[in-house]
Formats: structure tokens, C-alpha cells, sequence
């Protein structure tokens, strides 16, 4: 299969149905399909040659879609950025896999300065955003009217589709190289289950579009020929207006979000019953806003998926009568293009009930790290993804994820990998010694907490820290609370044992992960 092979089959059978809606403006498949192919067609005018990486730094949009079709239609490679990362940490992405075409909005023009003096081979950028073109940059639109539309490359199968960068557990973000199969083969089995949107779905499009969950509602949509909506970002009044306008049938949240929408206190405002499906991940939901949530929306479903970038995402589904019948502690059963094996540390299966390592195999499993073999190897093993989580199934083969063995902290849906958070503390000059973990947060899931042994003298405070990291990584990786210590725990080969540091935030807990 191949990305754009589902707007295709729209085209062909549905070409006048509304494909897209953002704001005023409105297009069938017919219209998104001519753009696309017009884009596409500028790409390569500007130089733009197979397999060669496209970026985008832009809040969500009918263009951002567009952008997602027209790369593959040229037979390039996306490379979606993360838009909360800092500009050190974004310079590196374009840097690190070639990126030299980039489109932005007008959020991140501002940007445009740094990321040309630091990424050399940065040679064009297009301007996506409302308005004229800023100087230096290219207009959107007028690429699309001036460009002729070509045919499709058709790329697709094994080959590469894009790069998605995802925290590096050593300082570095990872560039996860995922192939048309990749992403067909999770999109198509995640719609299997018929938790994910339809072709008569019309899916709402509020989380960032740069993440691979945002991208797996996105993906099943477009293949099964739904339509999309598109709000820049998550604010719960767009989000209400959105759904009361547009006859929103299916969302992807974080259960950050779910908090925010049922607690809002206007949601009683607006016609919210087109709303049948709530898609959430990155962390289990808490029971009390499950309930709240089921009593202010009674008519959707909610439906939980676990999954990784290096996964495309989805590896196993909570389904809505799961969510029914008390398996609200499960991560769900395996995804039917997904297999699940727990192991332990010889990569041996282990009994039923028995924790172990999360391994995952399957078509959607990522081909590598760009330019990091050594990392590939040492998570892609005889066939096998090793997640780093910890978990057991139980007898109907349901997951419960009851620890991470890798230094990583979930909050608000975002991964924040330890090291590099540490690795940014450990450069203010009022810390001898730091280690980062995560503690329990009923708005968050998690938080990121600092335990600094001060140098000597020094007092540094919550705010020094968090201003000093946020210099160097993006600002919801900043520490959110602190402790002040004289030393830190250690075994006896000298490594810090977190578990120690942990202990107190989350004894009485039966998982050590929210």
C-alpha cells in the first residue's frame, strides 16, 4: 500500500463529498485531490527528488493535510516536527536527517532566523499561513496555482515514508524511520477494531498532527474516506465549537484533555450528541474522569490505545466494552496487525501473569533509527520490538503495563526521556548532581520531578532550574517540582537507584506508571 492510495479510492467514489473543513473554508476529495497534485508538482519544480525529507513546523490545518498527501504523492519523505520543542531541539531534526525543504505557519516563522544559521542544508521554505509571505520564503498558494498537477509516484510498501523524531534517551532525539507498510498495516488493523473512525466518521483533529497518534486517526480516516476537521490546537472552547458546528463524530484526546473538556464549565453550552467515539492514549484514564466524562457525553464511546512511534503507533486497544466492564487498569488486548510477547531479561517468554518486557512484532514495526544502527539494534531483536515497558498478560490476553525499565516519564501524553532533561540541569552551575524522575500528578498523569544535590553554597530553586532547562529543551520537559538533597542513592556500582528516589511518590500504587 501506499499513502495517498485512500484519497484515490475517494476520489473514484466519492469525489464531490467533503474531504476537509478548517475554518471557512471547505474542499471535496475532487478539490484536495487537484491540490495535492499541484503541490506535489511544486515540490519537484523546486528541486524536491525521490526519498529526499520534507519538514513541516505548522499548527494544525486543511494545509497541513494537504502537506501530509502531497510529500508521498512526489515520492519524498515526511518529516512532521515537533511543534513544542525547543529551536536547538528542532534544528537537530531537520539537521539530522537532511531535511532541506521546510513548510511553516506564522506561529513558527519567528523561528526562521535560527533554524537557517543552524541548519545549513535548509535551502526553502514555504509559508503556509495566512497573509503574505514573509521575506525569504515562498507563498503557499501561489506555488499550488503556478505548479502543473503530476501523477502519483505511487511509492509505496517497504519504502521509506517518513522520519518521525521521538526523545532521545541519551540526550539526542531519534529519528524513527516508518514505511508506507508500516503505516498502512497499523492504520488498517487499528480500523479493524472498529474503535477508530469510518467512512461515514468525521474525525476532529485537535491534538498536535506532528504525533503519531494524531496521524493514526488522520491515517484510518483518510483510508477508509471519513472526513476531517481541523482546529490549530487544543483549546476546549475550539474544541466545543468544533464539534456543535461541524457534527464531529470521532476525537483523539490525552486524558489531560478529557479533563479539560468535561471540567470546562461551558460544555453544557453546546450541542455536543454528533460526538460518537473518544480516542485517547498515552496514559490510562483515571476512573473519576472516565465517570464524569460518560455522564457529559453520553453518547460516545471511549476507546484506549498503547503504542509507540517505533510502532506506527498502535499495539493493542481497550475497547469501549472493555471500558464497560471494569478493565479500566488494562492497556487492552493486541491490535489484530499486532502480536505481544512478555519476556524476561534472556528474551525468554515468560508464564502468564508474570511481568516482564513488553516485546511487540508485526508489519507496522519501524525499519530503524535514522543513522543510529546501534540503537536499532538494541530495540529490534530476532523480529521483535523491546518496548522498555514493563508489564503481564493476563489469561485472555489482556495488558496491564505496571512500569518503564527505560528512564521515561509520560506527561500530559508527551514522552519525556530522563537523560536529556538531566543532561540540561546538569549544566547549571548550582548543581553538583541531578537525577530526573516521574511522580504521580492528577492533572498531568505524571510530572517531571528533579532531585538536585546542590554545588557547594548553592541554593538553586524551582524556577532557576526550569528557566535554565528550557533554554536548551522544550519547556514541557522543564521540572515541575523539586527536591533539594544531600546526596543521592546509589548501588554499589556507583549507579543512582531511582527506584529509591521513587519510592515514597508512589508506594501504595500496584503500577509504578500513570
Amino acid at each position: 500500500m501506499y499513502l495517498t492510495q485512500g484519497l484515490h479510492r475517494a476520489v473514484q467514489q466519492q469525489p464531490d463529498a467533503v474531504m476537509t473543513i478548517c475554518g471557512e473554508r471547505r474542499r471535496t476529495f475532487a478539490e484536495v485531490a487537484e491540490r495535492v497534485s499541484r503541490l506535489a508538482g511544486a515540490l519537484q519544480g523546486l528541486g524536491v527528488r525521490s526519498r529526499d525529507r520534507v519538514g513541516i513546523l505548522a499548527l494544525n490545518s486543511d494545509r497541513y493535510h494537504e502537506y501530509l498527501l502531497a510529500v508521498p504523492w512526489a515520492g519524498a519523505v515526511l518529516n512532521p516536527v515537533n511543534i513544542r520543542w525547543s529551536p536547538a531541539e528542532i534544528a537537530y531534526s531537520l539537521a539530522d536527517c537532511d531535511t532541506r525543504v521546510l513548510f511553516v505557519d506564522e506561529a513558527f516563522v519567528p523561528s526562521l532566523p535560527t533554524l537557517y544559521s543552524a541548519v545549513p542544508g535548509l535551502r526553502t521554505v514555504i509559508y503556509l499561513g495566512e497573509g503574505p509571505a514573509p521575506d525569504g520564503t515562498l507563498d503557499y498558494e501561489s506555488l499550488i496555482a503556478g505548479a502543473q498537477p503530476v501523477a502519483d509516484t505511487c511509492l509505496g510498501g517497504d519504502a521509506l515514508a517518513g522520519v518521525f523524531y521521538t526523545g532521545g534517551t541519551t540526550g539526542s532525539p531519534k529519528g524513527v524511520m516508518l514505511s508506507h507498510t508500516n503505516l498502512a498495516t497499523s492504520w488498517l488493523g487499528s480500523a479493524a477494531t472498529g474503535c477508530l473512525p469510518t467512512r461515514a466518521s468525521r474525525s476532529l483533529h485537535c491534538a498536535p498532527m506532528f504525533h503519531l497518534a494524531a496521524l493514526a486517526v488522520w491515517g484510518s480516516t483518510l483510508l477508509l474516506g471519513g472526513s476531517h476537521v481541523f482546529v490549530p490546537s487544543f483549546k476546549t472552547e475550539s474544541v466545543f465549537e468544533a464539534i456543535a458546528a461541524h457534527r464531529v463524530t470521532d476525537v483523539l484526546v490525552v486524558p489531560t484533555m478529557i479533563q479539560l473538556l468535561v471540567d470546562d464549565p461551558r460544555i453544557g453550552e453546546y450541542d455536543l450528541t454528533s460526538l460518537r467515539a473518544v480516542l485517547y492514549g498515552a496514559s490510562p484514564i483515571p476512573a473519576a474522569v472516565l465517570e464524569r466524562a460518560m455522564r457529559r457525553l453520553p453518547a460516545a464511546s471511549f476507546t484506549q490505545a498503547y503504542g509507540l512511534t517505533e510502532t506506527a503507533p498502535i499495539v493493542t486497544v481497550l475497547t469501549p466494552d472493555d471500558h464497560r466492564n471494569g478493565l479500566l487498569r488494562s492497556a487492552g488486548q493486541a491490535a489484530p496487525h499486532s502480536e505481544l510477547r512478555i519476556v524476561d531479561a534472556d528474551s525468554n517468554q515468560v508464564p502468564t501473569a508474570t511481568i516482564g518486557e513488553i516485546t511487540v512484532r508485526g508489519d507496522h514495526l519501524m525499519a530503524g533509527y535514522w543513522g543510529k544502527p546501534a540503537e536499532t539494534a538494541a530495540v529490534l531483536r530476532n523480529g521483535w520490538l523491546h518496548t522498555g515497558d514493563a508489564g503481564y498478560l493476563d489469561d485472555q490476553g489482556y495488558l496491564y503495563i505496571v512500569d518503564r525499565l527505560k528512564d521515561m516519564i509520560v506527561t500530559g501524553g508527551e514522552n519525556v526521556y530522563s537523560a536529556e532533561v538531566e543532561n540540561a540541569i546538569a549544566r547549571h552551575p548550582a548543581v553538583a548532581q541531578c537525577a530526573v524522575i516521574g511522580v504521580p500528578d492528577t492533572e498531568w498523569g505524571e510530572r517531571v520531578h528533579a532531585v538536585v544535590v546542590p554545588a557547594p553554597g548553592q541554593t538553586p530553586t524551582l524556577e532557576d532550574l526550569r528557566e535554565h532547562t528550557k533554554t536548551f529543551i522544550a519547556g514541557y520537559k522543564a521540572p515541575r517540582s523539586l527536591d533539594l538533597v544531600e546526596a543521592l542513592p546509589v548501588s554499589g556500582a556507583g549507579k543512582i537507584l531511582k527506584r529509591e528516589l521513587r519510592r515514597s511518590y508512589w508506594s501504595g500504587d500496584t503500577r509504578q506508571v500513570h
